[in-house]
């Protein structure tokens, strides 16, 4: 068989999470450490399909193994020709944890982190689903800074929490962390939004900010605030609309891996519907095929029901709930799907 002529990335979830962030949209996976040869047998599977595979060990926290330094340097020594990158992503609970975790992201060059609140203390512990998970991040924003690493800080708001969050906002005027990441010219980011309305995210749908309900301190902190609407908004522009939401992987392939094997496209959460099947039931051919070809139960659902129909069977034409016209079509489509499937 002639060989994949796309990039294939898989994320694996080798070593587990330590929170239960309620906003989390791949939904909540139960911890549990794979085996270090099975990196060997994943990248093995695909290895005669595909030239380029960049392998991460981690698909929720990184680095949350206490080897994480030789983890990295695994990650880089099987993935071919494709090296894996870091982003801005680093584990907060590590950290806090470990005096030698900041020199290791300063030995790869990472310039900055990003931090995600829900308010202060308590929501942010509530929705982290750790206590005391607000004051290590605080205490990961002081190593960060010592460091010469910029905070990002991610807020996610909804109408249990948007007062809390200019508190927050407030928090990171008092503390100076612009002018003190100026200090070492980088930029001390803060921004707000709702977040999809997949995996855990899509639980809170019922507290899901109204768009007129986002406090105006807010305004110029919030996401893509020109691209976003209410659900009512959405309704009218989508009722008419003739298409399919069909995801589709155009350049590369990401593929998101359970400590279980079961393997699935990286576009929503990881429910059964979603999944492309088992490494370790099927077989290499069988994988492939499904994955070339896009097929999983979830895509054949979308596939037979425009936009236009999940708007009439599950929209809401009074509803002022914010979105973006594509995590809307994902949220709908999800909800047919679970209807469909139940």
């Amino acid at each position: 068989m002639q060989k994949i002529n796309k990039k294939l990335i898989l994320a694996v979830d080798m070593h587990g999470c330590p929170n239960r962030c309620k906003h989390c949209w791949l939904g909540h996976m139960p911890n549990k450490n794979m085996k270090k040869s099975d990196d060997e047998f994943i990248v093995g599977f695909f290895k005669p399909y595909f030239n380029s595979i960049t392998y991460y060990s981690w698909l929720r926290e990184p680095d949350f193994t206490d080897d994480y330094a030789n983890r990295w340097e695994r990650d880089n020594q099987i993935s071919i020709n494709s090296k894996p990158q870091r982003f801005e992503l680093a584990s907060f609970y590590r950290l806090v944890r470990d005096k030698n975790y900041v020199r290791f992201l300063k030995s790869l060059n990472v310039n900055s982190v990003q931090l995600t609140f829900f308010g202060l203390e308590k929501l942010t512990d509530k929705y982290v689903g750790r206590t005391g998970a607000f004051e290590e991040l605080l205490q990961a924003t002081e190593i960060l800074i010592s460091n010469k690493i910029a905070p990002r800080w991610q807020t996610f708001i909804n109408q249990e929490n948007a007062q809390e969050i200019v508190e927050l906002l407030r928090l990171s005027e008092t503390l100076d962390l612009r002018k003190r990441c100026k200090a070492f010219n980088r930029d001390f980011i803060f921004f707000v939004h709702a977040g999809s309305c997949d995996g855990e995210n899509r639980k809170l749908y019922d507290i899901r900010i109204n768009k007129e309900d986002i406090p105006k301190e807010l305004i110029a902190y919030y996401n893509n605030i020109d691209n976003m609407y209410t659900e009512a908004e959405l309704c009218s522009k989508l009722k008419n609309d003739n298409t399919h939401f069909v995801y589709h992987n155009d350049k590369d392939i990401v593929l998101n891996i359970s400590n279980e094997f079961d393997v699935y496209f990286n576009f929503t959460h990881m429910l059964d519907n979603w999944k492309i099947g088992n490494l370790k039931l099927n077989s290499c051919e069988e994988i492939i095929k499904r994955i070339l070809d896009e097929d999983i139960p979830a895509l054949h659902i979308a596939r037979k029901i425009t936009v236009a129909g999940l708007v009439e069977k599950y929209g809401d034409f009074l509803s002022h709930k914010i979105f973006d016209s594509y995590d809307y079509k994902a949220y709908l489509l999800n909800k047919h799907i679970e209807v469909m499937c139940s």
